[in-house]
C-alpha cells in the first residue's frame, strides 16, 4: 500500500511541475504577444506562438505520466510505466528538431548575413525571457532528477536551451549595438550544435532503459549486502533486474544454503528475502537456491574438488551452482567467465576436459553463465 501511495505522490508531482511549466510558457507567450502588437512587431508575436508551442513538451509529460498509471492488464501484465520513458524520447527528439532547425538557420545567417535592429522593446522582452526560461527549466529539471522523471528532466533542459539560445541573442545584440558587428550566425552555430548534442544524450537514457540498460550498481549492490545479512545466506549469485517503469522491477536471484536445511526453511527464507526486497526497494524478486554440499560424503568431496579446480582459472570470475545427479553420475556447475573469454563453448570444452581428468567416471556438465547486473 505505502509503494502504491508513492507511486501515486510522484506521478502527482510530476503532473504538478508539468502544469507550472505550461503556465509559466503561457504567461511568457502572453506578455510577448502584448509587448509585439503594442510595439506593432511581429518577430516579438511569433516569438510569442513559439512560447506556447514550449509548453507542448509539459503537456507530453502530463500525458505520458497519466498512461503510465494505467492498471497492468491481460496483454500488459507488467503495467504501462515505461510510457514515461516514449515521453522523455518525444521531448528529447523536439529538442534534437529545434537544434537542427536552428543550426540552419545560423548558418544561413553565416553566409547570408543580416543587419537585425534591436529596440529598447526588444531587449525587455529578451532579459525577461532569459530570466523566465532559466528560472524554470532550472526547477523542472531538478525537479525531474529528484523524482527520476526523464520526461521531465528533458522538459526542463528544453527550456534551458530556449533560455540560451535567447541569451546569445541578448549578447549578439549587446556587441551589435557596440561594435556593430553581427555574430548572430556564429553564435547561434555553436549553439545549436551543443543542442544537438545534449539532444542525443537526452535520447539516450530512456532508449536504454528500453533496451533494458544494467541498473545501478549502487542498488545491485546494496542487494546483494542486503541478502547475505540473513543468517542462512552463504552467497548470492546470478542477480537479474528488469526495469519496467521508474516504479517497477522485477527481478531474480539465486542463493547458497547448506543442504541441511529442510524445504519449509527454505521457504520461509526466501520468503523473508523477496519481502524485504519488495519493502526496501519496490522489487518484486524471484529467490532461487543452491545447495552447498555438507558432511562427509562423496557429493561434499567431488564439491571441493571441482570448486577447488575451477578457481585456480584466471580466466573464471565465478563459480556457484554445484550440483551432483547421483543416479546419473553426472556434475553440473556454473561457470562466469572473464569478459576477454570470446570462444565461450571452446573455453566449456577445455574446462570439462580438464575435470574429466581429475574425475573421469563422472559426466561433466559446464553451464557457462554471465553476470547481468555487476
Amino acid at each position: 500500500m505505502e509503494k502504491f501511495q508513492n507511486k501515486r505522490n510522484r506521478s502527482s508531482q510530476i503532473i504538478r511541475i508539468s502544469w507550472i511549466g505550461i503556465i509559466a510558457n503561457v504567461l511568457l507567450a502572453g506578455f510577448k504577444a502584448i509587448i509585439g502588437l503594442l510595439a506593432n512587431s511581429v518577430a516579438i508575436v511569433m516569438d510569442a506562438v513559439n512560447n506556447l508551442s514550449d509548453a507542448l513538451s509539459s503537456v507530453i509529460t502530463i500525458i505520458g505520466t497519466k498512461l503510465s498509471q494505467r492498471p497492468a492488464d491481460r496483454k500488459h501484465p507488467f503495467g504501462f510505466g515505461r510510457i514515461e520513458y516514449f515521453s522523455a524520447i518525444i521531448i528529447a527528439v523536439i529538442v534534437l528538431s529545434a537544434g537542427i532547425t536552428s543550426l540552419i538557420e545560423s548558418v544561413n545567417k553565416i553566409f547570408s548575413p543580416t543587419t537585425p535592429i534591436y529596440t529598447t522593446t526588444t531587449l525587455v522582452v529578451i532579459v525577461v525571457a532569459i530570466v523566465v526560461k532559466l528560472i524554470l527549466g532550472l526547477f523542472v529539471k531538478r525537479q525531474g532528477q529528484k523524482l527520476k522523471s526523464d520526461a521531465l528532466i528533458a522538459s526542463g533542459s528544453d527550456a534551458l536551451f530556449d533560455s540560451i539560445i535567447t541569451l546569445s541573442t541578448l549578447v549578439s545584440a549587446g556587441i551589435m549595438l557596440l561594435w556593430n558587428i553581427s555574430l548572430d550566425g556564429i553564435l547561434g552555430t555553436l549553439i545549436s550544435i551543443v543542442i544537438i548534442k545534449a539532444g542525443i544524450e537526452m535520447l539516450a537514457s530512456p532508449i536504454n532503459e528500453l533496451l533494458g540498460a544494467r541498473l545501478s550498481q549502487d542498488l545491485v549492490s546494496q542487494i546483494k549486502k542486503e541478502t547475505l545479512a540473513f543468517e542462512s545466506v552463504h552467497g548470492v549469485y546470478d542477480i537479474i533486474l528488469h526495469n519496467y517503469g521508474p516504479n517497477l522491477i522485477i527481478g531474480s536471484l539465486h542463493i547458497n544454503v547448506y543442504d541441511t536445511m529442510t524445504a519449509y526453511e527454505i521457504h520461509g527464507l526466501t520468503r523473508r528475502i523477496s519481502e524485504q526486497m519488495f519493502a526496501k526497494h519496490g522489487i518484486i524478486m524471484t529467490v532461487g537456491v543452491y545447495a552447498i554440499a555438507t558432511g562427509e560424503n562423496r557429493q561434499t568431496e567431488l564439491q571441493t574438488i571441482v570448486l577447488q579446480t575451477l578457481a585456480k582459472h584466471k580466466d573464471i570470475v565465478q563459480v556457484h551452482g554445484f550440483y551432483f545427479f547421483e543416479t546419473e553420475q553426472r556434475i553440473s556447475v556454473d561457470v562466469v567467465p572473464d569478459i576477454s573469454v570470446h570462444d565461450e563453448t571452446s573455453f566449456a570444452q577445455t574446462l570439462t576436459e580438464e575435470l574429466q581428468q581429475i574425475i573421469p567416471d563422472k559426466t561433466i556438465t559446464i553451464i557457462i553463465d554471465h553476470n547481468y547486473s555487476e
